[in-house]
């Protein structure tokens, strides 16, 4: 159960209602997802975490979109947001993911995940060839 409730009302307050139009333009959609209705109860927090998500997830750069939402999907996974790992699995099947790529992420999680945990417990020293320059 969530500890906010959304307000059935929220686009009423001109912050809220700027941020789900920028959205719905942005995704070319109608749909705003309960993240974002939700986190209309602090239209200052809501403003600031669209304008990150959009620079992020919806502006061009040098991962194509579908990687960024498998990535998405794995840091979710990862941090075990339930919300996140559907939504984003989502948005990566609508950019492209097939049944084999997600096979194919869910291996890589799983491994890396594994051997993190491995690592970590271990306390293994990193090797000096894999540390970045300095100079």
């Amino acid at each position: 159960m969530s500890t906010v409730k959304p307000s059935a009302k929220a686009e009423e307050n001109p912050r809220v209602k700027a941020v789900f139009d920028d959205i719905r333009a942005t995704r070319k959609t109608d749909f705003i997802n309960n993240f974002w209705r939700y986190l209309a109860f602090d239209p200052p927090l809501l403003e600031e975490l669209w304008r990150e998500v959009k620079a992020v997830m919806a502006t061009p750069s040098a991962l194509d979109p579908l990687t960024k939402e498998m990535i998405y999907v794995a840091v979710s996974v990862t941090n075990a947001c339930r919300y996140c790992a559907h939504s984003h699995t989502a948005a990566a099947r609508a950019k492209g993911m097939t049944d084999e790529m997600y096979a194919d992420l869910m291996r890589v999680i799983g491994t890396a995940s594994k051997t993190n945990a491995l690592l970590n417990g271990l306390q293994v020293p990193v090797d000096d060839v894999f540390e970045a320059e300095t100079s």
